[in-house]
């Protein structure tokens, strides 16, 4: 060992030294640890108001830039005829939905409707044209919509990873400007998948691929003034 060697050794040995007595003192006078307080000055709110017609255009904006096709309705009533356009369009068959799913927005599709309740193998998932979901919340700011597995017209992970079409109604009051608004809205403790377009991913050479990981079609069926 040379003296560069030997001094670098000393220096760690020190160190080691160094924090061992700190935990036997802490250990040794019995006092918990002291509580860090994390200064959080970011922003929690975006500059448009949620459910507005606003933010609206702006999540209609920045879906369209991922290469998602948003579809504007202005009630609840017309989600249905929107949703048979699109089925329609896709020569969808067969469709699979999360258990708690409206049926009304499936009304006047006469092909095969596959309810995820009990769980659908992966075969009747990979044989399936498309998935019609709910979204939790919606973030205009950046063209992401969230999914939470425990919501009953959202439904499980496997359901919109394995069909190559997804379809998501939107309500207006779910739609947030930024992602601290959508984050307080979210349950943690629930799984949660996080959607900005269709799947899609680039090689070394930055060569887009899509459907590698999820649905290579996305729609979106937008709820609201």
């Amino acid at each position: 060992m040379n003296a560069r060697e030997a001094g670098d050794a000393a220096q760690r040995s020190s160190t080691r030294e160094i924090v061992l007595a700190r935990l036997r003192s802490a250990r040794e006078a019995g006092n918990p640890a002291t509580p860090v307080v994390v200064t959080r000055e970011f922003a929690t709110r975006g500059r448009l108001a949620p459910g507005t017609a606003e933010v609206l255009d702006r999540l209609d904006e920045t879906l369209t830039d991922y290469k998602a096709t948003v579809h504007r309705v202005g009630s609840e009533a017309e989600v249905a005829r929107a949703v048979l356009k699109v089925l329609v369009d896709a020569a969808a068959a067969a469709v699979v939905v999360p258990p708690g799913l409206p049926g009304a927005w499936l009304d006047g599709f006469d092909g095969k409707v596959r309810r995820d309740g009990p769980p659908l193998s992966v075969v009747d998932l990979d044989t399936t044209d498309a998935v019609v979901t709910a979204a939790a919340v919606a973030i205009a700011d950046t063209g992401t919509f969230v999914l939470a597995a425990a919501a009953p017209d959202q439904g499980r992970r496997a359901i919109t990873l394995v069909p190559d079409h997804h379809v998501c109604v939107i309500r207006a009051a779910d739609v947030v400007c930024s992602v601290p608004e959508a984050v307080a809205r979210l349950d943690p403790s629930s799984p949660l998948t996080f959607v900005s377009g269709p799947s899609a991913t680039s090689d070394i050479e930055l060569d887009r691929v899509e459907g590698v990981h999820g649905p290579r079609r996305l729609d979106v069926v937008l709820v609201g003034p």
